[in-house]
């Protein structure tokens, strides 16, 4: 019987330990205008890095490290993936980043989720929304994002990790304009 009490115990602790991490991750987000970070990107196993600025809701630019001199773009209505020979455009909406970029879709996301406890270092929330399967990471002594996992729309995993994160910066708003094509 108290091996039964103990593990409810244990349980319901665990629970309260839960509930407050997604409170202060709540109100960690919800202070958030936008984030500076670095980044490294895993898609099926090619990995990319480089850094990007977020402004909520939706906009981000991104400029990778790379020889072909890659940056992703987003207006919030679409994305636009450019190198030095190409030139892509997407509605925002066919992506996962279209959540992703949400701030209040994700507040709204953490309320209503139970976080999981990964590693003793993370706190994961995973959900599917429109067919987009998304899982956010964030780290449990700091409360900020530090990365999400997602299926692109070309069915590829891509899994994002963020570092060197800056909040509330001043930001030029001219650097969500969407480069136009060559």
């Amino acid at each position: 019987m108290k091996k039964y009490l103990l593990l409810l115990f244990l349980l319901f602790f665990n629970n309260e330990i839960i509930a407050l991490e997604n409170q202060k991750i709540i109100k960690n987000l919800e202070n958030i205008k936008n984030l500076s970070f670095n980044f490294e990107q895993n898609i099926n196993g090619e990995k990319e890095e480089g850094n990007c600025i977020v402004e909520f809701p939706k906009k981000i630019f991104c400029k990778y490290n790379l020889s072909n001199q890659k940056i992703l773009i987003s207006n919030g209505r679409y994305i636009v993936i450019k190198t030095i020979n190409s030139h892509y455009i997407y509605n925002i909406k066919r992506t996962p980043l279209n959540l992703i970029l949400n701030k209040n879709f994700i507040l709204d996301k953490i309320k209503n989720t139970k976080g999981r406890i990964v590693d003793d270092k993370f706190i994961n929330f995973g959900f599917i929304e429109n067919e987009n399967q998304i899982n956010l990471f964030f780290d449990r002594s700091s409360f900020n994002l530090i990365g999400w996992q997602s299926i692109d729309i070309y069915q590829n995993l891509s899994i994002t990790f963020i570092s060197s994160i800056i909040k509330n910066i001043e930001i030029d708003k001219n650097l969500f304009i969407l480069p136009q094509q060559n």
